[in-house]
Order: C-alpha cells, then structure tokens, then sequence
C-alpha cells in the first residue's frame, strides 16, 4: 500500500505534526506514567483500525519493558488481571473519549469518577489530552492511509 500523502514532506502536514507532537509532550510532562500513555495510544489505535499505531504503540511498549502478556491483553482490558486499577480508569476514559458518538452525552460519569480517584486534575487534563491526541493521529494515518510494519521502536522520537 502507497500512502496517499507523505506526511514529512507535505508542508501543511509537516507544520501539522510539529503542533501535534508539541500537543503530546504537554501530556507526557504532567506526571502520568509513559506505560500508561502508550497503553491509551495502544487500545485507542486499535478501536480505531489504525495499523500505523497499533504497530508503533505495542513496538514501543515492548521497548519500554513492558511484557507481551498486558501489550496482548489490551483489547480485552476489562477481562484482564494485569492491569491495576488507575490503568483500567485511563483504559475506560481512553474507550469512551474515542467511542462518544455511541454515548450519548459523551463520557459517562462513572468513568470520569474513576478517573478522578486515580489522577489528580493535572494528570487528568493529560490524560484527556492524550485520547484527544491519538485520536488525531489515528485519523490523519487512516485518511492518508499510510503503511505500517516497518516502525522501530525511537525513529520519531
């Protein structure tokens, strides 16, 4: 598959990234752990149907440490034993933020309630910020259908 837009050559698109990238470094400075993002990146990805981060997102998360049984587990979270309880609240906000149009009223309470017990408002304005974030990608990606497999875990930063 050929991409139909290069995304590092397009100059509007190039100018976009760098907001975007800029925009996900203010979420990764407000204190909640690198896993966690990358686990939010991950599961967001793959509601999404978007290859370019499902692929990048589980290389990086096996890069940082994190083992295959919770990089395998997370489209199946709820189910799941390996995740502790302020991941789960990151996982719930990360699935409802991405799947508002099936809610109405966006965002249930319960999940926000959640999230407040886990992560103080800092940490939850990030974590907001992040599912907006990957979000973006996930549809910039897929509109221009760009190829994944070839991700190494660091080439963008």
């Amino acid at each position: 598959m050929n991409a139909r837009l290069d995304l590092f050559t397009n100059p509007v698109l190039t100018k976009f990234i760098k907001h975007l990238n800029s925009a996900a470094r203010v979420a990764m400075d407000a204190g909640v752990p690198l896993r966690t993002l990358e686990l939010i990146d991950l599961r967001v990805s793959q509601i999404n149907g978007c290859a370019v981060c499902v692929d990048m997102h589980s290389k990086d998360l096996a890069h940082h440490g994190e083992t295959a049984v919770r990089i395998n587990l997370v489209a199946a979270w709820r189910e799941a034993t390996v995740y502790t309880e302020a991941e789960r609240a990151a996982l719930a906000l990360a699935e409802a933020g991405t799947r508002i149009a099936d809610s109405a009223g966006g965002v249930p309470d319960d999940v926000w309630l959640e999230i407040t017990k886990h992560y103080n408002e800092e940490q939850t304005a990030a974590l907001v910020a992040a599912v907006a974030g990957i979000n973006t990608w996930n549809r910039l990606n897929i509109i221009t259908q760009q190829p994944a497999g070839d991700y190494v875990p660091g080439q963008w930063g």
